[in-house]
């Protein structure tokens, strides 16, 4: 599976493999809640790295905790954060409660069906709702939406990884998404979004007046060490991160704000978030990047009571995934579908717009 690492995952960032917060809340009895085992040419490594680089929703220093609490095995038996792996090492998680059962279950949940044939189907997400189930959100979720959409169709099973959604928007993010119904559709998809080929637009509104028409923002992307719901830009030249690039374009300028088209280069967790914050252009809304605060503009109260009628408007980040064009994997024909503009941003640009034009006729 290709994931869309535009999406942080955040409803699925879980406390699961933290210890329990005393003896008295487990049974005495531990679980498996996952496994790897090392391959045969793995250089030695700490034990806390080579399970942060595989273990996609924690961080390192929970990992650590972990350990130091028992809960990380190797062949059976407890080790500490510094145990240095070896080739065909079995390692365990063991926690003290059992493992969540995340069988997924058909919902009837309303569905904005773009596009639908035998083997994938396009849908416009709304902003709210959870892409996956996670930790805090195992109903209610698009995934279970599917399931209901497509519990007609016998090949089709929701909790098999090898269909279902190909990439992933967050839960506060409107916009398209394709979703694969065979394995075949998933496989060749996939290859699509590793090598680049799909094409993928966002509209957004971000804090300030940009500089430049047209930019390229380049900078690596990890996880803030100080927040793990958050993502963080080092240098380019950086070990740290994974290499992202975003391409952005000025639709219209509304002197304290911007409309801009954001083109992903690559696909990392946050990326277009992390990338404006980055260069001192915050996403309007955004709360965990600090868009929700007053970042441009005047000190009346005025000001003031516009920009919380603002956000009252689209009390999210302003973020919607506007185009999606990709090869069909059976057809071979080129699909290119457009989502309109939510209402809520919609509503704020008009916002925007209205307040340029009184003040200019001032």
């Amino acid at each position: 599976m290709t994931t869309d690492e535009e999406t942080i995952f955040d409803d699925e960032l879980t406390d699961d493999f933290l210890p329990a917060a005393s003896d008295e809340e487990g049974d005495g009895e531990l679980y498996e809640h996952f496994r790897v085992v090392v391959d045969k040419g793995q250089e030695s490594v700490r034990i806390d790295k080579f399970l942060f680089e595989r273990m996609q929703h924690s961080s390192r220093n929970r990992i650590q905790k972990a350990a130091d609490a028992g809960y990380i095995h190797v062949n059976g038996a407890p080790v500490k954060s510094n145990y240095k792996v070896r080739p065909e090492d079995v390692i365990t998680l063991m926690l003290d409660r059992p493992k969540h059962d995340n069988t997924i279950e058909a919902e009837d949940i309303p569905l904005d069906v773009v596009y639908e044939d035998d083997v994938l189907m396009v849908i416009n997400k709304p902003a709210g709702l959870v892409v996956h189930p996670g930790a805090g959100n195992f109903h209610g979720t698009l995934i279970n939406a599917i399931a209901w959409h497509l519990k007609d169709m016998p090949s089709f099973d929701p909790n098999d990884p090898e269909v279902g959604l190909v990439h992933r928007i967050d839960k506060d993010t409107s916009g398209l998404l394709v979703i694969a119904k065979t394995p075949d559709a998933k496989t060749a998809l996939g290859k699509q979004f590793f090598n680049k080929t799909t094409h993928r637009s966002y509209n957004a509104i971000v804090w300030g007046n940009l500089t430049e028409d047209e930019g390229r923002i380049e900078g690596n992307i990890a996880r803030d060490p100080r927040d793990r719901l958050r993502m963080t830009v080092f240098p380019p030249d950086s070990e740290v991160g994974k290499h992202a690039v975003t391409h952005y374009r000025v639709i219209e300028r509304f002197g304290y704000t911007t409309l801009v088209e954001c083109v992903l280069e690559t696909g990392r967790t946050h990326q277009i978030r992390a990338h404006m914050k980055y260069i001192g252009h915050p996403l309007f809304g955004d709360e965990r990047y600090g868009g929700t605060e007053i970042l441009r503009g005047q000190r009346s109260s005025s000001y003031k009571a516009f920009i919380r009628n603002c956000l009252a408007i689209c009390n999210r980040q302003a973020l919607h995934a506007r185009t999606l064009g990709f090869v069909h994997p059976v057809t071979g024909e080129q699909m290119d579908f457009t989502s309109e503009l939510p209402d809520d941003l919609a509503a704020l640009i008009d916002k925007w717009r209205g307040f340029i034009n009184g003040r200019a006729d001032e």
